[in-house]
Protein backbone atom coordinates (compact mmCIF):
# COMPACT_ATOMS: atom_id res chain seq x y z
CA UNK A 1 0.00 0.00 0.00
CA UNK A 2 2.75 2.34 0.72
CA UNK A 3 4.64 1.62 -2.25
CA UNK A 4 1.85 3.76 -4.18
CA UNK A 5 2.24 7.21 -5.01
CA UNK A 6 -1.33 7.84 -3.75
CA UNK A 7 -0.83 6.13 -0.25
CA UNK A 8 2.61 8.32 0.01
CA UNK A 9 1.08 11.80 -0.51
CA UNK A 10 -1.66 11.14 1.65
CA UNK A 11 0.41 9.93 4.22
CA UNK A 12 2.57 13.20 3.44
CA UNK A 13 -0.39 15.76 4.47
CA UNK A 14 -1.31 13.78 6.81
CA UNK A 15 2.15 13.97 8.62
CA UNK A 16 2.20 17.76 7.83
CA UNK A 17 -1.33 18.14 9.35
CA UNK A 18 -0.44 16.05 12.67
CA UNK A 19 2.81 18.27 12.91
CA UNK A 20 0.96 21.87 12.82
CA UNK A 21 -2.01 20.83 15.08
CA UNK A 22 1.30 19.25 17.43
CA UNK A 23 2.79 22.89 17.12
CA UNK A 24 -0.64 24.85 17.62
CA UNK A 25 -1.63 22.55 21.20
CA UNK A 26 1.82 23.36 21.99
CA UNK A 27 2.06 26.38 21.77
CA UNK A 28 -1.65 27.03 23.02
CA UNK A 29 -0.87 24.56 26.06
CA UNK A 30 2.34 27.40 26.65
CA UNK A 31 -0.27 30.19 26.19
CA UNK A 32 -2.21 28.21 28.73
CA UNK A 33 0.57 27.74 31.15
CA UNK A 34 1.11 31.27 31.54
CA UNK A 35 -2.39 32.81 31.69
CA UNK A 36 -4.60 30.02 32.88
CA UNK A 37 -8.38 30.66 33.34
CA UNK A 38 -7.48 31.81 36.57
CA UNK A 39 -5.28 34.01 36.14
CA UNK A 40 -8.00 35.52 33.66
CA UNK A 41 -10.27 36.02 35.73
CA UNK A 42 -8.38 37.55 39.00
CA UNK A 43 -7.23 40.02 36.43
CA UNK A 44 -11.09 40.82 35.40
CA UNK A 45 -11.76 40.93 39.00
CA UNK A 46 -8.91 43.52 40.16
CA UNK A 47 -9.92 45.79 36.80
CA UNK A 48 -13.80 45.87 37.94
CA UNK A 49 -12.53 46.96 41.46
CA UNK A 50 -10.18 49.40 39.94
CA UNK A 51 -12.98 51.08 37.81
CA UNK A 52 -15.63 50.97 40.77
CA UNK A 53 -13.17 53.01 43.03
CA UNK A 54 -12.10 55.69 40.21
CA UNK A 55 -16.29 55.93 39.77
CA UNK A 56 -16.55 56.62 43.13
CA UNK A 57 -14.34 59.15 43.24
CA UNK A 58 -15.94 61.21 41.09
CA UNK A 59 -19.08 61.11 43.27
CA UNK A 60 -19.28 64.72 45.19
CA UNK A 61 -20.04 63.22 48.44
CA UNK A 62 -16.91 60.61 47.78
CA UNK A 63 -14.51 59.65 51.05
CA UNK A 64 -10.98 60.43 51.27
CA UNK A 65 -9.46 57.86 48.88
CA UNK A 66 -7.32 56.48 51.42
CA UNK A 67 -10.73 55.53 53.18
CA UNK A 68 -12.22 53.97 49.75
CA UNK A 69 -9.24 52.33 49.51
CA UNK A 70 -9.36 50.47 52.81
CA UNK A 71 -13.06 49.59 52.61
CA UNK A 72 -12.38 48.43 48.78
CA UNK A 73 -9.85 45.81 50.11
CA UNK A 74 -11.98 44.77 53.18
CA UNK A 75 -14.91 44.60 50.82
CA UNK A 76 -13.23 42.80 47.62
CA UNK A 77 -10.38 40.72 49.44
CA UNK A 78 -8.07 42.76 47.21
CA UNK A 79 -4.69 44.75 48.05
CA UNK A 80 -4.69 48.94 47.28
CA UNK A 81 -1.81 50.73 46.37
CA UNK A 82 -1.33 54.45 45.70
CA UNK A 83 1.78 56.06 43.88
CA UNK A 84 2.71 59.94 43.58
CA UNK A 85 3.06 61.58 40.79
CA UNK A 86 6.75 60.93 40.89
CA UNK A 87 5.57 57.08 41.37
CA UNK A 88 6.39 56.70 44.69
CA UNK A 89 4.34 55.03 47.37
CA UNK A 90 2.28 57.18 49.03
CA UNK A 91 -0.57 54.36 50.83
CA UNK A 92 -0.64 51.05 51.33
CA UNK A 93 -4.06 48.61 52.53
CA UNK A 94 -1.06 45.68 53.23
CA UNK A 95 1.39 48.02 54.78
CA UNK A 96 2.60 44.69 57.11
CA UNK A 97 3.80 42.90 54.19
CA UNK A 98 6.38 43.47 51.98
CA UNK A 99 6.22 46.35 49.40
CA UNK A 100 5.45 46.62 45.93
CA UNK A 101 7.38 49.00 43.63
CA UNK A 102 5.51 50.90 40.49
CA UNK A 103 5.35 48.16 38.05
CA UNK A 104 7.24 48.44 34.74
CA UNK A 105 6.06 49.61 31.60
CA UNK A 106 6.67 46.93 28.84
CA UNK A 107 5.58 48.75 25.42
CA UNK A 108 6.46 45.96 23.29
CA UNK A 109 5.27 42.90 24.84
CA UNK A 110 1.61 42.02 26.13
CA UNK A 111 2.16 39.82 29.22
CA UNK A 112 0.66 38.49 32.27
CA UNK A 113 0.41 41.54 34.70
CA UNK A 114 2.33 40.56 37.57
CA UNK A 115 4.95 42.28 39.62
CA UNK A 116 6.70 40.95 42.53
CA UNK A 117 6.72 42.45 46.01
CA UNK A 118 10.53 42.77 47.82
CA UNK A 119 10.28 38.72 49.31
CA UNK A 120 9.82 37.41 45.86
CA UNK A 121 6.20 37.02 46.29
CA UNK A 122 3.58 37.12 42.67
CA UNK A 123 1.21 39.65 42.98
CA UNK A 124 -1.49 40.27 39.57
CA UNK A 125 -2.36 43.93 39.53
CA UNK A 126 -4.68 46.75 37.50
CA UNK A 127 -3.16 50.21 37.53
CA UNK A 128 -5.15 53.17 36.08
CA UNK A 129 -3.72 57.12 36.40
CA UNK A 130 -6.81 59.08 38.83
CA UNK A 131 -7.31 62.61 37.64
CA UNK A 132 -5.04 64.53 39.84
CA UNK A 133 -2.09 62.73 38.93
CA UNK A 134 -1.69 60.13 40.99
CA UNK A 135 -1.85 56.27 40.43
CA UNK A 136 -4.15 53.57 41.39
CA UNK A 137 -3.42 50.02 41.68
CA UNK A 138 -5.60 47.07 43.22
CA UNK A 139 -3.62 44.03 43.13
CA UNK A 140 -4.44 40.52 44.80
CA UNK A 141 -1.97 37.54 44.87
CA UNK A 142 -1.34 34.92 42.02
CA UNK A 143 -3.70 32.02 42.26
CA UNK A 144 -1.82 28.68 42.42
CA UNK A 145 -3.05 26.17 40.00
CA UNK A 146 -1.68 22.57 38.26
CA UNK A 147 -1.04 21.12 35.15
CA UNK A 148 -3.66 19.15 35.44
CA UNK A 149 -6.15 21.35 36.33
CA UNK A 150 -4.84 23.55 33.06
CA UNK A 151 -5.32 20.33 31.16
CA UNK A 152 -8.59 18.90 31.96
CA UNK A 153 -9.92 22.27 32.53
CA UNK A 154 -8.86 24.16 29.39
CA UNK A 155 -6.98 22.04 27.18
CA UNK A 156 -8.84 18.89 26.75
CA UNK A 157 -11.81 20.96 26.02
CA UNK A 158 -10.42 22.57 23.16
CA UNK A 159 -8.52 19.83 21.66
CA UNK A 160 -11.29 17.45 21.51
CA UNK A 161 -13.91 19.81 20.53
CA UNK A 162 -11.75 21.56 17.68
CA UNK A 163 -8.69 19.59 17.06
CA UNK A 164 -9.93 16.69 16.17
CA UNK A 165 -12.57 17.66 14.34
CA UNK A 166 -9.81 20.00 12.24
CA UNK A 167 -7.70 16.49 12.15
CA UNK A 168 -10.58 14.42 10.77
CA UNK A 169 -11.39 17.58 8.22
CA UNK A 170 -8.06 17.57 6.90
CA UNK A 171 -7.31 14.36 6.40
CA UNK A 172 -10.39 14.02 4.35
CA UNK A 173 -8.94 17.06 2.63
CA UNK A 174 -5.98 15.67 2.06
CA UNK A 175 -7.46 11.87 1.05
CA UNK A 176 -9.23 14.17 -2.01
CA UNK A 177 -6.44 16.40 -3.28
CA UNK A 178 -3.90 12.99 -3.12
CA UNK A 179 -6.60 11.70 -5.06
CA UNK A 180 -6.62 14.48 -7.28
CA UNK A 181 -3.05 14.47 -7.98
CA UNK A 182 -2.18 10.79 -8.54
CA UNK A 183 -5.45 9.53 -9.78
CA UNK A 184 -4.04 10.75 -13.28
CA UNK A 185 -1.09 9.99 -13.36
CA UNK A 186 -2.06 6.67 -11.89
CA UNK A 187 -4.39 6.16 -15.12
CA UNK A 188 -0.96 7.43 -17.37
CA UNK A 189 1.01 4.69 -15.89
CA UNK A 190 -1.49 1.81 -16.47
CA UNK A 191 -2.01 3.43 -19.85
CA UNK A 192 1.89 3.43 -20.50
CA UNK A 193 1.78 -0.24 -19.53
CA UNK A 194 -0.50 -1.31 -22.21
CA UNK A 195 1.95 0.31 -24.25
CA UNK A 196 2.01 -0.56 -27.70
CA UNK A 197 -1.20 -1.68 -28.08
CA UNK A 198 -3.09 0.34 -30.75
CA UNK A 199 -6.16 -0.13 -28.13
CA UNK A 200 -4.50 2.34 -25.70
CA UNK A 201 -7.43 5.09 -26.02
CA UNK A 202 -6.22 8.79 -24.44
CA UNK A 203 -5.75 9.54 -20.93
CA UNK A 204 -8.54 11.85 -19.44
CA UNK A 205 -6.90 15.45 -19.20
CA UNK A 206 -7.28 15.91 -14.77
CA UNK A 207 -5.50 17.05 -11.88
CA UNK A 208 -3.27 20.12 -11.03
CA UNK A 209 -1.24 22.00 -14.22
CA UNK A 210 1.90 20.21 -14.43
CA UNK A 211 -0.16 16.54 -14.49
CA UNK A 212 -2.24 17.65 -17.24
CA UNK A 213 0.73 19.14 -19.52
CA UNK A 214 2.32 15.42 -18.76
CA UNK A 215 -0.85 13.86 -19.69
CA UNK A 216 -1.19 15.44 -22.79
CA UNK A 217 2.33 14.49 -23.75
CA UNK A 218 1.56 11.25 -23.35
CA UNK A 219 -1.52 11.45 -24.71
CA UNK A 220 0.33 12.87 -27.88
CA UNK A 221 3.34 10.36 -27.78
CA UNK A 222 0.58 7.45 -28.03
CA UNK A 223 -0.98 9.39 -31.19
CA UNK A 224 2.47 9.29 -32.81
CA UNK A 225 3.82 5.28 -31.83
CA UNK A 226 -0.02 4.06 -32.48
CA UNK A 227 0.57 6.44 -36.07
CA UNK A 228 3.92 4.75 -36.78
CA UNK A 229 2.73 1.30 -35.56
CA UNK A 230 0.11 1.83 -38.37
CA UNK A 231 2.58 3.33 -41.12
CA UNK A 232 4.76 0.32 -40.38
CA UNK A 233 2.25 -2.52 -40.87
CA UNK A 234 0.87 -0.54 -43.64
CA UNK A 235 4.25 -0.30 -45.00
CA UNK A 236 4.85 -4.05 -44.54
CA UNK A 237 2.16 -5.11 -46.13
CA UNK A 238 2.35 -2.47 -49.28
CA UNK A 239 6.01 -4.05 -49.79
CA UNK A 240 4.79 -7.67 -49.17
CA UNK A 241 1.82 -6.41 -51.54
CA UNK A 242 4.11 -5.08 -54.37
CA UNK A 243 6.76 -7.38 -54.47
CA UNK A 244 4.58 -10.53 -54.22
CA UNK A 245 3.24 -9.81 -58.34
CA UNK A 246 6.89 -9.96 -59.41
CA UNK A 247 8.00 -12.47 -57.61
CA UNK A 248 5.47 -14.64 -58.07
CA UNK A 249 5.83 -13.59 -62.29
CA UNK A 250 9.78 -14.40 -61.50
CA UNK A 251 9.19 -17.63 -59.99
CA UNK A 252 7.07 -19.12 -62.91
CA UNK A 253 8.44 -18.14 -65.66
CA UNK A 254 11.53 -19.70 -64.00
CA UNK A 255 9.84 -22.95 -63.20
CA UNK A 256 8.79 -23.12 -67.21
CA UNK A 257 12.58 -22.34 -67.80
CA UNK A 258 13.72 -25.33 -65.63
CA UNK A 259 10.76 -27.99 -66.72
CA UNK A 260 10.68 -26.96 -70.06
CA UNK A 261 7.29 -25.72 -70.57
CA UNK A 262 9.27 -22.85 -72.62
CA UNK A 263 10.57 -25.33 -75.23
CA UNK A 264 10.94 -22.64 -78.02
CA UNK A 265 13.11 -19.68 -78.29
CA UNK A 266 10.54 -17.42 -78.45
CA UNK A 267 8.72 -18.82 -75.38
CA UNK A 268 12.15 -18.76 -73.53
CA UNK A 269 12.62 -15.33 -74.43
CA UNK A 270 10.01 -14.17 -73.22
CA UNK A 271 10.41 -15.52 -70.06
CA UNK A 272 13.54 -13.72 -69.72
CA UNK A 273 12.10 -10.42 -70.55
CA UNK A 274 9.86 -11.06 -67.66
CA UNK A 275 12.61 -12.05 -65.35
CA UNK A 276 14.22 -9.41 -66.32
CA UNK A 277 11.60 -6.51 -66.34
CA UNK A 278 9.95 -7.81 -63.19
CA UNK A 279 13.37 -8.00 -61.52
CA UNK A 280 14.70 -4.73 -62.63
CA UNK A 281 10.96 -3.02 -60.68
CA UNK A 282 11.69 -4.98 -57.29
CA UNK A 283 15.39 -3.14 -57.96
CA UNK A 284 13.90 0.45 -58.37
CA UNK A 285 11.58 -0.41 -55.77
CA UNK A 286 14.34 -1.46 -53.39
CA UNK A 287 16.08 2.09 -54.11
CA UNK A 288 13.30 4.10 -53.78
CA UNK A 289 12.75 2.29 -50.17
CA UNK A 290 16.56 2.78 -49.86
CA UNK A 291 16.01 6.41 -51.07
CA UNK A 292 12.77 7.10 -48.43
CA UNK A 293 15.11 5.54 -45.59
CA UNK A 294 17.68 7.72 -45.82
CA UNK A 295 15.35 11.17 -46.31
CA UNK A 296 13.30 9.94 -42.96
CA UNK A 297 16.36 9.52 -40.85
CA UNK A 298 18.29 12.47 -42.11
CA UNK A 299 21.31 11.06 -43.52
CA UNK A 300 20.35 11.54 -47.19
CA UNK A 301 23.84 13.17 -48.89
CA UNK A 302 22.25 16.27 -50.67
CA UNK A 303 25.26 18.17 -52.28
CA UNK A 304 23.93 21.59 -52.29
CA UNK A 305 25.17 24.20 -54.85
CA UNK A 306 23.70 26.69 -57.67
CA UNK A 307 21.38 24.85 -59.83
CA UNK A 308 19.64 26.96 -63.09
CA UNK A 309 16.33 25.75 -62.69
CA UNK A 310 15.67 27.58 -66.10
CA UNK A 311 18.14 24.52 -67.50
CA UNK A 312 17.06 21.94 -65.33
CA UNK A 313 12.97 22.01 -66.69
CA UNK A 314 14.19 22.47 -69.98
CA UNK A 315 16.08 19.42 -69.59
CA UNK A 316 13.57 17.66 -68.42
CA UNK A 317 10.96 18.50 -71.30
CA UNK A 318 13.49 17.61 -73.42
CA UNK A 319 13.93 14.08 -71.79
CA UNK A 320 10.13 13.58 -72.08
CA UNK A 321 10.30 14.85 -75.94
CA UNK A 322 9.46 11.74 -77.20
CA UNK A 323 6.87 10.34 -75.07
CA UNK A 324 5.02 12.94 -75.20
CA UNK A 325 5.13 13.09 -79.30
CA UNK A 326 3.76 9.59 -78.64
CA UNK A 327 0.65 10.60 -76.73
CA UNK A 328 0.04 13.46 -78.39
CA UNK A 329 0.77 16.06 -75.28
CA UNK A 330 2.39 19.21 -75.60
CA UNK A 331 5.22 19.88 -72.81
CA UNK A 332 5.71 23.99 -71.99
CA UNK A 333 8.18 25.53 -70.24
CA UNK A 334 7.31 28.91 -68.63
CA UNK A 335 10.22 30.01 -66.76
CA UNK A 336 11.80 33.77 -67.16
CA UNK A 337 15.45 33.90 -68.26
CA UNK A 338 16.75 35.69 -65.56
CA UNK A 339 15.33 33.41 -63.01
CA UNK A 340 18.22 33.26 -59.84
CA UNK A 341 19.97 30.44 -59.20
CA UNK A 342 18.51 28.18 -56.68
CA UNK A 343 20.54 26.80 -54.05
CA UNK A 344 20.07 23.00 -54.22
CA UNK A 345 20.88 19.32 -55.20
CA UNK A 346 20.41 19.03 -58.58
CA UNK A 347 20.60 15.39 -59.11
CA UNK A 348 17.53 15.14 -56.13
CA UNK A 349 15.82 18.35 -57.85
CA UNK A 350 15.45 16.55 -61.49
CA UNK A 351 14.17 13.45 -59.83
CA UNK A 352 11.28 15.57 -58.04
CA UNK A 353 10.76 17.41 -61.27
CA UNK A 354 10.72 14.36 -63.58
CA UNK A 355 8.22 12.08 -61.41
CA UNK A 356 6.09 15.08 -61.39
CA UNK A 357 6.35 15.91 -64.88
CA UNK A 358 6.22 11.92 -65.81
CA UNK A 359 2.92 11.76 -63.94
CA UNK A 360 1.53 14.87 -65.63
CA UNK A 361 2.07 13.35 -68.57
CA UNK A 362 0.75 9.73 -68.02
CA UNK A 363 -2.63 11.53 -66.68
CA UNK A 364 -2.98 13.67 -69.48
CA UNK A 365 -5.27 12.43 -72.99
CA UNK A 366 -4.65 13.29 -76.05
CA UNK A 367 -4.26 16.82 -77.14
CA UNK A 368 -3.54 17.85 -73.70
CA UNK A 369 -1.14 19.80 -72.32
CA UNK A 370 1.81 19.41 -69.29
CA UNK A 371 3.47 23.34 -68.28
CA UNK A 372 6.33 23.44 -65.88
CA UNK A 373 6.59 27.26 -64.22
CA UNK A 374 8.83 28.65 -62.17
CA UNK A 375 8.95 32.25 -61.03
CA UNK A 376 10.68 34.29 -58.12
CA UNK A 377 8.59 35.13 -54.49
CA UNK A 378 10.27 37.04 -52.27
CA UNK A 379 12.59 34.70 -51.01
CA UNK A 380 11.67 31.80 -52.50
CA UNK A 381 10.68 30.09 -55.73
CA UNK A 382 7.88 28.34 -56.83
CA UNK A 383 8.17 25.42 -59.23
CA UNK A 384 4.77 23.96 -60.75
CA UNK A 385 3.70 21.34 -63.07
CA UNK A 386 0.37 21.56 -64.44
CA UNK A 387 -1.24 18.98 -66.72
CA UNK A 388 -4.87 19.78 -68.28
CA UNK A 389 -6.01 15.54 -67.29
CA UNK A 390 -9.16 14.61 -65.49
CA UNK A 391 -8.25 15.78 -62.22
CA UNK A 392 -7.50 13.90 -58.99
CA UNK A 393 -10.73 13.34 -56.85
CA UNK A 394 -10.98 15.22 -53.87
CA UNK A 395 -11.17 12.04 -51.69
CA UNK A 396 -8.07 11.55 -52.92
CA UNK A 397 -5.98 14.41 -52.67
CA UNK A 398 -4.97 13.96 -48.76
CA UNK A 399 -3.41 10.78 -49.51
CA UNK A 400 -1.35 11.38 -52.87
CA UNK A 401 2.13 11.55 -51.11
CA UNK A 402 1.43 8.78 -49.04
CA UNK A 403 3.86 5.46 -49.22
CA UNK A 404 2.29 3.21 -51.54
CA UNK A 405 -0.60 5.22 -51.94
CA UNK A 406 -2.85 4.17 -54.88
CA UNK A 407 -5.24 6.62 -56.45
CA UNK A 408 -8.67 5.69 -57.95
CA UNK A 409 -8.32 2.65 -60.58
CA UNK A 410 -10.51 4.46 -63.22
CA UNK A 411 -7.31 7.29 -63.48
CA UNK A 412 -4.63 4.80 -62.73
CA UNK A 413 -1.45 5.16 -65.60
CA UNK A 414 1.01 6.91 -63.71
CA UNK A 415 1.61 6.52 -59.92
CA UNK A 416 -1.02 3.28 -60.58
CA UNK A 417 1.75 1.62 -62.68
CA UNK A 418 5.06 2.00 -59.92
CA UNK A 419 4.87 1.03 -56.59
CA UNK A 420 3.28 4.10 -54.99
CA UNK A 421 6.41 5.24 -53.83
CA UNK A 422 7.46 8.55 -56.50
CA UNK A 423 5.14 11.51 -54.75
CA UNK A 424 6.62 10.28 -51.37
CA UNK A 425 10.55 10.23 -52.23
CA UNK A 426 9.72 13.67 -54.23
CA UNK A 427 7.60 14.73 -50.92
CA UNK A 428 10.72 14.04 -48.91
CA UNK A 429 13.05 15.62 -50.90
CA UNK A 430 11.47 18.93 -50.93
CA UNK A 431 10.90 18.65 -47.09
CA UNK A 432 14.93 18.11 -46.90
CA UNK A 433 15.41 21.19 -48.59
CA UNK A 434 13.43 23.17 -46.30
CA UNK A 435 10.47 23.61 -48.96
CA UNK A 436 7.11 22.31 -49.38
CA UNK A 437 5.31 20.42 -52.05
CA UNK A 438 1.19 20.63 -52.47
CA UNK A 439 -1.48 19.69 -54.66
CA UNK A 440 -4.01 21.76 -56.23
CA UNK A 441 -6.27 19.39 -58.49
CA UNK A 442 -10.49 19.83 -59.60
CA UNK A 443 -11.99 16.83 -61.04
CA UNK A 444 -12.20 17.54 -64.93
CA UNK A 445 -9.64 20.39 -64.87
CA UNK A 446 -6.41 19.26 -64.40
CA UNK A 447 -4.09 18.95 -61.75
CA UNK A 448 -1.19 21.25 -60.31
CA UNK A 449 1.78 20.20 -58.57
CA UNK A 450 3.37 23.17 -56.65
CA UNK A 451 7.13 23.49 -55.22
CA UNK A 452 8.04 26.19 -52.87
CA UNK A 453 11.68 26.16 -51.99
CA UNK A 454 13.71 28.92 -50.46
CA UNK A 455 16.39 29.99 -52.86
CA UNK A 456 19.00 29.35 -49.92
CA UNK A 457 18.18 26.66 -47.25
CA UNK A 458 19.59 27.62 -43.87
CA UNK A 459 21.48 24.73 -43.71
CA UNK A 460 22.73 24.81 -47.57
CA UNK A 461 26.66 24.28 -47.54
Amino acid sequence: MLSSLRSRLWLSYAFLIVTALSVVTIVLFVSLFRNPLLYRQTTERLKAVQAVMVERLKEPEAPPITVLAERSARTFNVRVVLFSRDRQMMFDTASNEASLGFPENKKFTKTLPLLRDTNGAAWLYSIGKLPDGMFLMVTAPRPRTSILNIISDELIPVIVLGGVIALLLSLIAAFLISGWVANPLQRVVNAARGMPSAEVKPVKVAGPHEVQELTRAFNSMVARVQASQRSQREFVANVSHEMKTPLTSIQGFSQALLDGTADTKESQQKAAQVIYSESERMHRMVLDLLDLAKLDAGTADLKMSPVNMRALLNAIAEKFMPQSQRASVRIEVDVPENLPPLIADGDRMAQVFTNLTDNALKFTPHGGTVTLRAFIEMDRMRISVTDTGDGIPEEDVPHIFQRFYQADPARRGGEAHGAGLGLAIAHQIVAAHGGRISVRSRVGAGTTMEVILPLAPPNAK
